[in-house]
């Protein structure tokens, strides 16, 4: 496979994913806080918090529309720049991604335009329904997207067919409840519902500085302060579960977050900042904390957090495995009820993926040296200092929002979040921070599992489709305009709706210490 196309199909789906993922944790947060506003109006009756319902929901909708319209992009990538990817794996891989379009999008869709347009035209409590409908349709979209990405992560409940020359599934139930998947879900979604409590905290910021709609705002920023500080807990105690279950499962991209490039005595230190040294597979200038990663990683005193060089050493011998089972599979294909060899491809089945990194450098892994594997072996180490410190200030970030959320609480509590100034600049300043840390997030998970497609099973030079450098580049250049322009649109009618504001026909007509909103009473021609 030409390099070239390899990478250029990496960048091709990492720009659309990333751009996918501007819109996708709004969508999850704004969604269950128009739950919370709404149930608030219901309860209470008041007509301020339709008010706020509704403005909200509107800069819901204009990001809802840009999150589909981006999705479906990523989704056609798999049968145009990823066919071996969707002809290897697709019995596995396809499965969630269907059930998510059948029934959470399906449901997520259908209701939608009940929420919008279902106003006037049903009860207070069924259009809470609704909502809440709205909400959990978005949320089980996430669900199955995160089922089929933790399988990649975490390949369990599949085998090969050396018959079919396919990975097949062998335990669904395995596939869905895959300890990867649950902790990447959970942690996905805090971090969404993050994202727009910082959004909602930072509009009404924004407001309350200029003292307009200050009756919505105040409402909408106490809601946020309490929804964000909720998340912003539940981020880290769920990332560090999620960082917990890369010690079974992905012990490399443990080791290259933190930049452990040999085994250390348990419990093992974590290191907060140092300069990675791949050259001399060291960290200079490390400041480390001793025990901690230990008790974080493995939660005990006494196990080691296994290091780059040992991983690749595992790894080496698991190519060696693995080209005995490639060995076998070759001989299947001519003869598939050749006993010995099926028993030789059972005891090493295992290890085929490790053989298959062999062909970035052989076309036959059987004619590799060992010296060829000892070199490949350190194929399966992924960029440790992109990996190093894009975890570190995702963690900041993550720290941060707890800070910020926690001062948000204190100040509504006290009810002066609508007078504290400087609390009010920070927290519109802090509206880009959540989506930075996302990125992050999702390029430590795909950067992480280099140089796998799926983790341990199909190299990601392998996955890709016959295209041309030329296709990739016309494709790319293209994706950029039509969704750069996208992206200015988008912006500009958030923008545009946030100056207009929550009132449909006056400015804000409720005085700062009313819990009511005077209605206009418009003429209705005869």
């Amino acid at each position: 496979m030409d390099p070239g196309v390899v990478d250029l199909s990496r960048l091709q789906f990492a720009l659309t994913a990333l751009y996918h993922f501007l819109f996708v944790p709004l969508t999850l947060g704004l969604s269950f806080m128009l739950v919370i506003m709404e149930a608030v109006y219901v309860m209470t009756d008041r007509p301020i918090w339709r008010v706020i319902t509704r403005f909200w929901s509107k800069l819901f909708a204009i990001n809802f529309v840009l999150g589909v319209a981006t999705g479906l992009t990523m989704e056609f990538q798999f049968g145009t720049n990823w066919s071996y990817f969707s002809h290897y794996v697709g019995d596995i891989f396809g499965a969630p991604l269907a059930i998510e379009g059948l029934m959470a999008f399906f449901l997520e869709a259908t209701f939608v335009g009940l929420m919008f347009f279902g106003w006037n035209k049903m009860s207070k409590l069924a259009h809470l329904g609704v909502t809440f409908m709205v909400a959990l349709g978005t949320n089980l979209s996430a669900l199955w997207i995160l089922v089929a990405n933790g399988w990649m992560q975490n390949p369990a409940g599949a085998t090969f067919n050396p018959e079919t020359m396919r990975m097949e599934i062998s335990d669904f139930g395995t596939v869905l409840f895959n300890p990867i998947a649950q902790a990447k879900f959970v942690h996905t979604v805090s971090a969404g519902y993050v994202c727009a409590a910082v959004f909602v905290l930072g509009i009404s910021a924004l407001y309350l500085l200029r003292g307009k709609y200050v009756g919505v705002a105040k409402r909408s920023m106490a809601v946020a302060a309490a929804f964000g500080l909720a998340s912003s807990l539940s981020v880290v105690v769920l990332g560090d579960e999620s960082g917990y279950a890369l010690t079974d499962n992905q012990k490399m991209k443990l080791a290259a977050i933190e930049a452990a490039w040999h085994t250390a005595p348990a419990p093992a230190g974590i290191t907060l900042i140092g300069i990675p040294d791949v050259a001399a597979r060291t960290t200079r200038y490390a400041v480390e904390v001793p025990w901690v990663l230990g008790l974080i990683a493995t939660r005990s005193l006494d196990t080691e957090v296994t290091g780059m060089s040992e991983l690749v050493l595992k790894a080496q011998e698991r190519i060696t495995s693995g080209v005995v089972a490639y060995d076998a599979v070759q001989k299947l294909k001519t003869d598939p009820t050749n006993v010995r060899e099926r028993a030789r491809f059972e005891l090493h089945k295992r290890d085929l993926g490790y053989a298959l990194l062999l062909k970035a450098h052989v076309a036959d892994p059987r004619l590799a040296s060992p010296k060829l594997i000892a070199v490949t072996a350190w194929d399966v180490v992924p960029n440790v200092p992109l990996m190093f410190w894009s975890f570190r200030a995702m963690a900041f970030i993550g720290f941060y929002m707890i800070a910020l959320f926690a001062t948000a609480f204190v100040l509504a509590s006290l009810r002066r979040h609508d007078s504290t100034r400087w609390f009010l600049r920070i927290a519109l300043y802090s509206i880009p921070l959540p989506w930075i840390a996302i990125e992050l997030g999702w390029m430590l998970a795909e950067i992480g599992r280099q140089p796998w497609a799926i983790e341990g099973v199909l190299p990601t030079f392998l996955a890709t489709s016959t295209l041309s450098v030329a296709a990739l580049w016309t494709t790319i250049i293209g994706f950029t305009v039509l969704y750069g322009a996208l992206a200015v649109i988008e912006v500009r009618l958030m923008i545009a709706a946030i100056r207009k504001g929550p009132f449909e026909h006056v400015d804000d007509p409720v005085p700062d210490q009313s819990d009511t909103v005077v209605v206009p009473i418009l003429p209705v021609a005869a």
